[in-house]
């Protein structure tokens, strides 16, 4: 059995004010909060954390290398388009996922009431059954730029599975 461990980091700061036409989106799930983040795509730190574990699971680099910020072709796209992307890459080297865990740092807004949809919504994307998606969610007590409200973070980490060699 061929296994391997990946781990993913993302930040994002919110917006100073909300932005017509901007929404906060996490999991690959829309959510209700007052300022949208600030991004190159649409700011999916949970997406992007976990794109960047399965990569970096694979040994192919990080989501900066396969979609740059500077890149016109990725400027407000949906970050699960980035995830499907990366499936693609797990599946063409002999990879899959066997399960993934992450951590929102995030002091607002309240994520409960949204992480069975954005475990479903992932799990769908990843070709998983939910029992093997794992959100959740922590503030960190008012200290830090999550604390202040400032922005949001996720730690992703997967376990893949070599299928075939390439």
């Amino acid at each position: 059995m061929d296994l391997r461990i990946g781990h993913g980091y993302d930040v994002h700061k919110f917006a100073d004010q909300a932005q017509a036409g901007i929404e906060l989106v996490l999991g690959g799930v829309r959510i209700a909060h007052d300022r949208p983040l600030i991004a190159h795509s649409d700011g999916d730190v949970i997406v992007h954390a976990l794109c960047d574990a399965i990569l970096g699971a694979l040994g192919k680099g990080d989501i900066g290398s396969h979609f740059p910020d500077n890149d016109p072709r990725f400027d407000n796209i949906d970050s699960c388009l980035l995830l499907g992307q990366v499936m693609e890459i797990a599946r063409a080297s002999g990879w899959v996922l066997v399960n993934a865990d992450l951590t929102v740092v995030a002091q607002a807004p309240r994520l409960a009431p949204y992480v069975d949809a954005m475990r479903k919504r992932l799990a769908d994307l990843l070709g998983l059954q939910t029992a093997c998606v794992n959100i959740k969610a922590t503030t960190t007590e008012g200290l830090g730029f999550a604390g202040r409200r400032e922005g949001l973070a996720c730690h992703a980490v997967v376990l893949a599975e070599r299928t075939a060699r390439s």
